[in-house]
């Protein structure tokens, strides 16, 4: 969560970087600042997680008994990429209103003066939820949705499908399911990748989720990447990939590690070793 608190500072255009905005929170909110709204994800991300990773593995056994009959039968690259898209929309519909509060409560670690005097508008997630039903409805929990589905669809697929095909390549020969190590390694290798990747759109969600607290200068992605380019530049696109880099490839290689049950038997069930063709 510190970690996050740095990426959102610095897509949010608040600050000048990761130095600039581990300085401004350390200073002016001490330990408190880098824990901002911590207690939500904190209670969501592991159900939001094996629900996630749950579909994709679930979809892919359906697409297998579906082709082949078989629903142990190794999937191909088409059914693993069709199978990480439906886990990315679904990731959208669960995940969209826990990282809205997660965004909303750790913005408040930048002081909006209002005169002299910062303003807090939300005092917890549950305050913070209720304000945004009673001001957006539930189309406001789900603002900056379009956003992270297109993060998420392509950031799904380049996740589970090297992720898949790493644990083949690394699993010595002969077992049917790939060790602990294996996982690791090829879930903190996966997650490196999806997030180079999805980082720029990450950026524009994360101001889209932001925006409409204190006003609304936002209409849309397209606007806020127009705005944004127009504003920043190219460099707009790598906010917090710095801090995402030493971040995600850790968090995906203990989310995999810890979910063995959705995903080690991928790709090599029966006995079977690769992938489909």
């Amino acid at each position: 969560c510190p970690i996050f608190t740095f990426i959102f500072g610095s897509a949010s255009s608040l600050s000048l970087g990761t130095p600039d905005h581990m300085q401004g929170s350390s200073i002016t909110q001490l330990i408190s600042g880098f824990f901002k709204g911590m207690s939500f994800p904190l209670v969501s991300i592991a159900v939001y997680n094996s629900m996630v990773f749950g579909v994709f593995s679930n979809t892919q056994r359906i697409i297998s008994q579906h082709r082949y009959g078989n629903s142990n039968h190794p999937p191909a690259l088409t059914d693993l990429a069709l199978a990480s898209m439906v886990a990315g929309a679904f990731s959208v519909g669960i995940g969209g209103p826990v990282d809205l509060i997660k965004i909303r409560l750790q913005m408040q670690t930048q002081s909006f003066l209002e005169g002299k005097n910062p303003k807090t508008a939300y005092r917890g997630p549950i305050h913070c939820v209720g304000s945004i039903l009673r001001q957006e409805g539930l189309a406001g929990l789900y603002r900056g949705s379009a956003a992270m589905l297109l993060r998420d669809v392509p950031g799904y697929c380049l996740y589970f499908i090297p992720y898949t095909l790493l644990c083949q390549w690394i699993t010595p020969e002969g077992c049917l399911s790939p060790g602990p190590f294996s996982v690791w390694l090829a879930g903190g290798l996966a997650g490196a990748i999806s997030w180079g990747t999805a980082t720029p759109m990450d950026v524009v969600k994360s101001r889209l989720q932001a925006d409409g607290v204190y006003l609304n200068k936002y209409k849309g992605v397209l606007d806020c990447i127009s705005q944004s380019y127009h504003n920043e530049g190219l460099k707009v696109k790598d906010y917090g990939q710095s801090m995402q880099g030493g971040r995600s490839p850790e968090v995906k290689a203990a989310s995999t590690l810890l979910l063995p049950c959705q995903l080690w038997p991928v790709g090599r069930r029966s006995g079977s070793r690769g992938t489909a063709r």
